[in-house]
């Protein structure tokens, strides 16, 4: 049993979903991943944060944890614009792109999912892969955003490659959008 131990912390991830310990453990039996799973969480080894996912210890990731929740997903929206600088308004939530729209409170963190169509959702055009989750790129986030809100505030949109906007734009298959970018370049210049 040590030998599942050790194999759980040779993983670099910080969540671990059911799929992901039974991969690691190499247990195709779901009664015997569920059982070595409650083992694990009864010997505090494991910290169960919802359904079907966990933490190894309390210092988890939790942009790790926001894209473990539902799968596809990527951080973007306020959460990306604000690490890009694009707005300066905190939010103690994160924003999450995903199939469904949900909102869910997990240990002391709070998550929005917002829904997008599966073929931006799929799309890697624009996300990046970085410490075991996906983000959007401040332009992939941007045409997110505007794409579901189309009269949103930004405060700084000097950064914004409108080159790459255009690239982008066209995953969305909508023309209004291509429509609410050239208005906000207009209005950015």
């Amino acid at each position: 049993m040590d030998n599942l131990v050790a194999k759980l912390y040779q993983s670099p991830k910080t969540i671990l979903t059911n799929k992901d310990l039974s991969f690691i453990w190499e247990e195709t039996n779901p009664d015997n991943l569920k059982a070595k799973i409650s083992y694990y969480v009864k010997q505090k080894i494991l910290i169960r944060l919802t359904r079907g996912i966990f933490a190894k210890d309390k210092n988890y990731n939790v942009k790790e944890l926001a894209t473990s929740i539902y799968m596809p997903s990527y951080i973007s929206f306020e959460t990306a614009l604000r690490q890009a600088g694009i707005i300066f308004q905190h939010y103690d939530t994160m924003f999450v792109a995903a199939r469904w729209p949900a909102a869910k409170k997990i240990d002391s963190y709070n998550f929005i999912f917002r829904k997008l169509k599966d073929s931006v959702l799929y799309s890697s055009i624009g996300v990046k892969n970085e410490n075991n989750y996906s983000i959007a790129t401040p332009e992939r986030a941007f045409l997110d955003t505007i794409y579901l809100f189309p009269k949103y505030h930004f405060d700084d949109l000097k950064t914004i490659n409108w080159k790459l906007c255009r690239e982008l734009v066209k995953i969305y298959d909508n023309k209004q959008l291509i429509k609410r970018l050239d208005n906000y370049q207009k209005n950015a210049e």
